[in-house]
């Protein structure tokens, strides 16, 4: 793996948060950027979660933390914009060993235009895609060319529906039922439209490895945790700490699963928990793990 640092991109819902490359920290419930002038952000959801979840597994394994390139934005693709132009300036000055993008107005000039700034670096890092940008790739072309997609059930359904554009115009006669990963996954990727893994989320998490399904992760199966926003995001929050710290994919991805079903399970949740309440049980877990593998 190239050395360097692992850098989380995607947004934030709030139309005046500026442009931010650079460190964060994860306290009281809020991220933290290094600058003052900038108001910390509350940690429920979406990017935040992620960057919460990825800080947090790192800390607790004694290695380097992630950067952040953050913008707001509200769906219009303006805050992304400005995320996508800073990055393909930054992508020949600095080495990173992974990225991880997140929430982004898909937008496919923009992702052409990062996705050849990658290809043309020395070393490729690792890449990891959810959300947004998860659907550009694949509307791209270029799906398979990416290290792992972390889809839900729907996503999936989309990715193995070789014209729909977005999610939301996915095709009637794609059906997607628990049951039916194994036959999406591999669709997906002989279709072209997924990465060499599938992390996907759901009432049982898959890892799918070129289209076939290795494991399933059911246990603790909690129902109640389906109704908590955030989850998804934490999941790869986790994942993205975890290969950032140099685990191998396939044990990053089981554990990541394994580790956020028992943080869950630990919080007691209930309908009305929150991301928050789910997260401060990751590092005690992490650390028992190292225990156990020392």
């Amino acid at each position: 793996m190239a050395q360097g640092s692992w850098l989380i991109v995607g947004t934030v819902p709030d139309a005046h948060f500026p442009l931010y490359y650079g460190s964060y920290h994860l306290e009281d419930e809020r991220i933290y950027f290094d600058d003052a002038d900038l108001q910390p952000i509350s940690v429920q959801r979406g990017t935040a979660a992620l960057l919460a979840a990825a800080w947090l597994t790192l800390q607790a394994l004694g290695k380097a933390t992630p950067k952040a390139l953050v913008c707001g934005d509200l769906g219009q693709g303006e805050g992304s914009a400005k995320v996508y132009d800073l990055l393909v300036q930054r992508l020949p000055e600095e080495t990173f060993s992974g990225l991880t993008f997140h929430y982004l107005y898909p937008d496919v000039d923009w992702h052409n235009r990062i996705f050849m700034g990658l290809e043309s670096l020395a070393r490729r890092p690792l890449l990891v895609c959810d959300a947004g940008f998860m659907y550009v790739a694949k509307m791209s072309g270029y799906a398979q060319s990416y290290d792992l997609f972390t889809p839900d059930l729907g996503e999936l359904t989309f990715l193995a529906d070789a014209k729909a554009p977005h999610p939301f115009y996915t095709r009637g006669f794609v059906q997607a039922e628990d049951h039916d990963v194994a036959e999406l996954a591999a669709r997906a990727f002989e279709q072209g439209n997924a990465a060499a893994w599938l992390l996907v989320k759901g009432h049982e998490d898959c890892l799918v490895h070129q289209g076939k399904v290795l494991e399933t992760i059911a246990e603790p199966n909690l129902p109640v945790l389906e109704a908590i926003g955030g989850t998804g995001d934490l999941l790869t929050g986790v994942v993205t700490g975890l290969l950032a710290a140099g685990w191998p994919m396939q044990r990053a991805c089981l554990w990541g699963a394994r580790l956020c079903r028992k943080a869950g399970e630990l919080a007691s949740p209930t309908p009305a928990s929150q991301i928050t309440d789910i997260l401060p049980k990751i590092p005690a877990l992490l650390t028992e793990l190292a225990v156990a593998k020392a």
